[in-house]
């Protein structure tokens, strides 16, 4: 019997012991998304330790740099926005009562952000931030403001350093690029819609994201609105990994997808910058296009890499070098050209003047050439010319109240510009002057309308409220920017 009972208790000691285990399964599964919002990332002390560093970047343009009268400064540069890989707008702040000129010049416009890289003074932020500003004020944490003196700005790369006369600033730490890893929480702090110190998070999204020639962008999901942009992005280390810079949008707003220039490409900048005040890049003269695969299977050259060569410049350096168009170039000072975009960043960052090899592939076979790398010219602006006629084109009565005249562009126009509509600027006068738009602007939108045609340009200006700022969505050259025009007082 004894024996028995030991069975018998055995066996009742394994029943609980499966009922308790039943019991238990259900409340560790549920407890299993405990775990996870346990597991979230906190911020609450990298903002302590970033904030104070994050600064807000205001600018001032004098009203007679633009109006040459005494109606006062208008808001009128935006930040820049283009729809992949281009600088956001910024939503400016209502129209002030309107007070003396001189008055006036002394007020400042919130535009953007900015963050401390230096302690004794120096600021980096983004180029469009300070772009034809005639004053640049800083605004620390601790509400102390600073006029900043415009060190160099590089459109290139969308990259500003500003100074401040002030020391012992806490500065950034900038971080290593190599250690960022997609899927990585990152942290921004900037003024979205004058907004400051606004914290926001997300993840890395991708890295290496090609949306320009001489940049590769840091994709995230981190939320980057209008004022958010020279703002930095700053990894779970508390350092600084990526400005701020670029969204992707249909409409103006974050969207889910923002771009963030790379420190280490940043600093390369800033340290020009600040040694000479502009940033110099080398070229050599080609024009080039994507290897596709088909292309690299006929001639031999195994996988598409490399970037083609569809012209050369006559006199250039890889002229006198001896490339030719037809030409893959595999190769740039030894760095291999794994895509297109990698021959004009390792170009560009080579010092003008110096010696550089540039190894082909050419007729079944690779050869080296040396090349003699010379200066890139100066940036110049691309805009749409108005038509060419013997009068301005009359602009409709709901036009002539805001100061713009605008005619049709053209098939040639179009297919340069790759749009398909809008409407070209023939004249810019009164409060569209004021707002920054000119001749040969394209306008896109207006009145959060995308405009075909002039026909539909005035049907949607006839029906805006004029006695209200009208927004006008526009693009000069390669850049889509916003204009607000505000109706006369």
């Amino acid at each position: 019997m004894p024996k028995l009972d030991t069975l018998r208790a055995v066996a009742l000691a394994c029943m609980f012991t499966g009922l308790a285990g039943a019991m238990v399964a259900p409340q560790l599964a549920m407890a299993q998304p405990a775990a996870a919002v346990r597991g979230l990332p906190d911020f609450t002390d990298l903002v302590d330790q970033v904030g104070p560093s994050v600064v807000n970047i205001r600018t001032v343009e004098k009203a007679s740099s633009r109006t040459g009268g005494a109606n006062g400064m208008n808001e009128e540069m935006l930040e820049f926005f283009k729809r992949f890989g281009v600088p956001i707008p910024n939503v400016p702040r209502q129209e002030r009562p309107q007070r003396p000129q001189q008055e006036e010049e002394n007020q400042p416009r919130g535009v953007g952000s900015g963050f401390i890289l230096t302690s004794d003074g120096f600021v980096m932020t983004n180029a469009h931030v300070v772009d034809g500003a005639d004053q640049v004020i800083v605004t620390l944490t601790d509400k102390r403001e600073f006029r900043a003196k415009i060190v160099g700005a590089d459109k290139r790369t969308d990259v500003a350093l500003v100074k401040i006369e002030a020391t012992g600033l806490p500065a950034v730490k900038v971080g290593d690029l190599s250690r960022l890893r997609v899927g990585e929480w990152v942290m921004a702090i900037g003024s979205p819609f004058g907004l400051e110190n606004t914290v926001t998070a997300g993840i890395v999204s991708a890295k290496q994201r090609d949306t320009g020639d001489y940049l590769p962008f840091i994709q995230t999901d981190v939320a980057i609105n209008p004022g958010n942009s020279g703002g930095p992005l700053i990894n779970m280390r508390g350092e600084v990994v990526g400005i701020n810079s670029q969204i992707y949008s249909r409409s103006g707003g974050f969207m889910g997808i923002s771009f963030a220039i790379p420190m280490d490409e940043a600093i390369r900048v800033s340290d020009q910058l600040k040694a000479t005040g502009r940033v110099t890049r080398g070229r050599i003269g080609v024009q080039i296009g994507q290897v596709s695969r088909d292309v690299a299977e006929s001639i031999g050259l195994g996988k598409a890499t490399g970037a083609l060569v569809t012209g050369v410049e006559p006199g250039s350096p890889a002229d006198k070098a001896g490339v030719e168009a037809g030409d893959i170039i595999t190769r740039f000072d030894g760095k291999p050209i794994e895509k297109v975009a990698d021959l004009p960043r390792f170009v560009g960052n080579t010092k003008p003047g110096s010696k550089a090899t540039v190894t082909v592939f050419r007729r079944g076979s690779s050869r080296d050439l040396a090349v003699t790398v010379a200066e890139i010219e100066a940036e110049k602006p691309v805009v749409a010319r108005a038509p060419e006629r013997e009068e301005k084109p009359k602009a409709s009565p709901a036009a002539q109240q805001i100061g713009l005249a605008v005619a049709e562009l053209s098939d040639v126009q179009k297919k340069e510009l790759k749009l398909q509509g809008g409407v070209v600027i023939a004249a810019a006068t009164d409060a569209a002057a004021r707002a920054g738009l000119r001749e040969g602007d394209v306008i896109l939108a207006i009145a959060n309308t995308e405009i075909s045609g002039v026909k539909e340009f005035e049907a949607v200006l006839a029906k805006a409220d004029k006695s209200k700022p009208i927004n006008v969505l526009y693009r000069r050259g390669e850049w889509a920017q916003y204009a607000l025009i505000r109706p006369a007082k």
